[in-house]
């Protein structure tokens, strides 16, 4: 997939528009079918998508993903997509509906076809919807298509679902939404080593700022090490308030299988399975011990 930063002149494509956060599961679903649209008329997909979160940005709000761009990129790569194209919110966010589809989608891409979820809205104050999509087809020469509204056990799937489930700590149904577990990922950092000294030595990363926040606790998880191998083991986010005495947060995570190696410096990925218990802090060292070797003990029989 070759992702670009700048409008070209790339005739023919199908297009997939959205801002994609996550790309859950009707993400994925809805991008699919403009892949297969593309493969079916002989033409190349494209998902075309914002660099800046609008909402965000006009409001001066530090942005809150559930996916780092990287994650959420290789998902949409590994869909079969051939170009993915960011556009700078800045650059369109003045063009009305009709500009944005002129000037933008017909003069650049001269689509075959546009598909898009059954809400998205563009174009100034967001006049441009699936209506105005539709509306427009036969004029300018290309299929139209919208997702209608997906499902999950009864609660419509969308980012806002998924923001609210690991703000509350339910991982699981943000997963089932996300088609995969919610992951972070970040360079190993020293710690406080405390860890260690009660044989439970962590690799320590930096919660990214501009992800979600996780409630305080510990998780079930897994690591992906830089080498691609995947262990199990048990994270803990918070601000450890047996053994320190700030209110910094940390996310740090105890590799299981005897796993003893020096990761100092390598990028990690952690993937969360499921919330085991909210922080809580201990009488003394001993006791959290104690509750650690629980916590992994609850891990290994399921």
């Amino acid at each position: 997939m070759q992702i670009l930063q700048n409008l070209d002149y790339i005739p023919n494509l199908t297009l997939a528009l959205g801002f994609f956060d996550g790309v859950h599961i009707a993400h994925q679903k809805l991008i699919k079918k403009s892949v297969n649209f593309a493969h079916e008329n002989k033409s190349k997909s494209a998902v075309i998508t914002l660099k800046q979160q609008p909402y965000c940005y006009l409001n001066n709000i530090e942005p809150k993903f559930i996916s780092q761009r990287t994650e959420s990129y290789q998902t949409i790569e590994n869909l079969g997509v051939d170009y993915l194209i960011e556009l700078n919110f800045d650059d369109v966010m003045q063009l009305t509906a009709l500009e944005y589809l002129q000037n933008i989608l017909i003069k650049n891409f001269e689509p075959i076809g546009i598909f898009t979820g059954f809400n998205h809205h563009f174009g100034h104050n967001r006049k441009g919807n699936c209506v105005f999509l539709e509306k427009y087809q036969s004029e300018f020469n290309y299929h139209f298509e919208a997702l209608p509204s997906q499902t999950l056990n009864g609660n419509l799937i969308s980012s806002s679902a998924i923001r609210k489930f690991l703000e509350q700590g339910q991982i699981k149904d943000a997963n089932s939404m996300l088609g995969r577990e919610f992951c972070v990922n970040g360079t190993v950092v020293e710690g406080n080593k405390i860890g260690r000294t009660m044989n439970f030595p962590t690799a320590n990363i930096i919660y990214p700022k501009d992800i979600i926040e996780i409630p305080n606790g510990v998780y079930e998880a897994e690591v992906e090490l830089a080498d691609g191998r995947k262990i199990k083991s048990i994270a803990n986010f918070g601000k450890k308030p047996t053994v320190n005495n700030t209110n910094k947060k940390t996310l740090e995570t105890h590799i299981l299988n005897n796993f003893n190696e020096n990761i100092y410096g390598q990028n990690i990925k952690i993937y969360f399975s499921k919330f085991i218990r909210a922080e809580r802090k201990f009488g003394n060292i001993e006791e959290l011990k104690e509750q650690i070797k629980n916590d992994i003990s609850d891990i290994k029989c399921q």
